[in-house]
């Protein structure tokens, strides 16, 4: 594999002279966040910046601020503690640091009211993940800034967070070669998980197969490993069960580079080597609906339209099982597809393996759009039209989950046209969910993940090494 290469100074330049652009006098301020204490303050989990501060300076400076005023850039940066070199070795000095980021100064972070002086009402900030740093924003800005408000930014901050969406929502050439590499990365891990799974593993060591992989490449997981034989739990993140013949091991997985560009991918593997026969039913309905909604794919699109194609496309499979009778889309309008695949077909992806959630809808939902109140639709990430340079999951699923399957109020609308009993054929099939990272190019998609097997028998042989 290939070593991190940091994203150049003249991209980040060219991204803050973007973002000055659009804000014109308005200053703005974006935090880089601080480390956590874990039970005591010298041990700390391991620092991430805020990935709008990681997208317009690209370096993780703990403690750091970043100052947009009048078009100049200003990085503010804690002095280091007298014994910093001592524990943590030496800090850059601010030339190095300003050289390497390409700002036009920088300073120190406890400067900033006398920098802005009588502005600070017009200074807008993002919010922060951490109550601390919040509380240092409501110093800088004047006013009371909560931490994570999502999508109530208000105000001046709103007019940030605006500018922020329009310019992130596709990436330049420099963020895509970072989701490049979190990709490779992600690619030999899974490989490496697909010769791992075996009966009578722990789901912990298919976790560690995974990554061992990003230790390796100096990467870190983008969010909790999934690997697990229940994949009806969405989330699950728990690794003590025993893989048995027979299970299906879902794992869902991706690497981020030290600037914290993201990939995520979720493949199925049978413990024994080789699907069953209603796995391999299942899995080809679940493939089929990947496949199309990655079809769909193309500028203008409707991520929406996208969704509601892999919502169809699973319906159709099940109702060619049997396991619904009637007429596909009178089903689909009742909401049939939603017992089985209770969740949105993806999400945006890149600083952060769910990008921009921090704002909430304002950055998932287009002005005017809302989300849907049919269970299962509602939890739909992304509604905007699809531009050139947006990078998408697409993750399709069929999950059996007990508290859905016995709740009249989501079944009562179609139980009359579900065939329990053909249901009960496909009981080891708990969860299957294969999701791909996909480019919006300029006249359609390129799947980015593709060199990980995906079609049943491409992962048969993958397990066979």
């Amino acid at each position: 594999m290939t070593a991190q290469t940091p994203t150049p100074t003249a991209a980040l330049v060219a991204r803050r002279h973007r973002l000055l652009a659009a804000l014109g006098d308005a200053p703005a301020l974006i935090v880089a966040g601080r480390p956590r204490s874990r039970n005591y303050p010298a041990n700390t989990t391991p620092f991430r910046a805020e990935s709008h501060f990681l997208y317009f300076v690209g370096r993780p400076i703990a403690g750091a601020a970043l100052l947009l005023d009048r078009g100049r850039s200003t990085l503010l940066v804690e002095p280091p503690e007298p014994d910093h070199a001592l524990w943590l070795g030496e800090t850059p000095s601010d030339e190095a640091i300003r050289e390497d980021t390409g700002v036009d100064e920088v300073i120190a972070l406890d400067r900033v009211v006398d920098v802005v002086g009588g502005r600070r009402g017009e200074l807008a900030t993002l919010p922060s993940n951490d109550e601390a740093v919040a509380a240092w924003q409501s110093e800088a800005t004047g006013r009371t800034i909560r931490a994570r408000t999502g999508a109530r930014v208000e105000g001046v901050d709103a007019r940030l967070a605006d500018a922020v969406i329009a310019i992130r929502l596709a990436h330049d050439e420099a963020g895509l070669a970072q989701i490049r590499a979190a990709v490779e990365v992600t690619t030999a891990a899974h490989l490496a998980c697909s010769r791992a799974v075996r009966p009578g593993i722990r789901e912990s060591e298919a976790r560690a197969a995974i990554e061992a992989v990003f230790l390796a490449a100096d990467m870190a997981p983008s969010f909790g490993t999934i690997a697990t034989v229940r994949g009806e739990v969405l989330h699950n993140e728990s690794h003590g069960g025993l893989v048995r013949e027979g299970d299906l091991v879902l794992c869902d997985a991706g690497a981020e580079t030290s600037e914290g560009w993201a990939s995520d991918v979720t493949r199925v593997y049978p413990a024994s080597g080789r699907f069953s026969a209603t796995q391999r039913a299942i899995y080809d309905v679940v493939h089929a609906a990947n496949r199309a909604a990655i079809a769909k794919i193309a500028p203008g699109v409707s991520y929406r339209d996208v969704h509601l194609e892999a919502g169809r496309t699973v319906l159709r499979g099940l109702v060619d099982l049997g396991i619904f009778r009637g007429d596909v889309d009178g089903l689909f309008e009742r909401g049939a597809h939603t017992l089985f695949f209770p969740h949105g077909v993806g999400h945006l992806m890149g600083l952060d393996v769910h990008d921009l959630e921090d704002l909430g809808d304002r950055a998932g939902y287009a002005p005017g759009r809302s989300r849907s109140q049919r269970f299962g639709d509602a939890y739909l990430r992304l509604d905007r039209d699809l531009v050139a340079g947006m990078v998408v999951t697409i993750e399709p699923g069929f999950y059996q989950v007990p508290a859905i399957l016995r709740d009249p109020a989501i079944v009562g609308p179609v139980e009359a046209d579900l065939d329990r009993a053909a249901l009960a054929r496909f009981a080891d099939v708990r969860g299957i969910r294969l999701e791909d990272d996909v480019l919006v190019t300029a006249s359609g998609s390129e799947i980015l993940t593709r060199a990980i097997p995906i079609e049943a028998s491409a992962v048969e042989a993958s397990m066979r090494g």
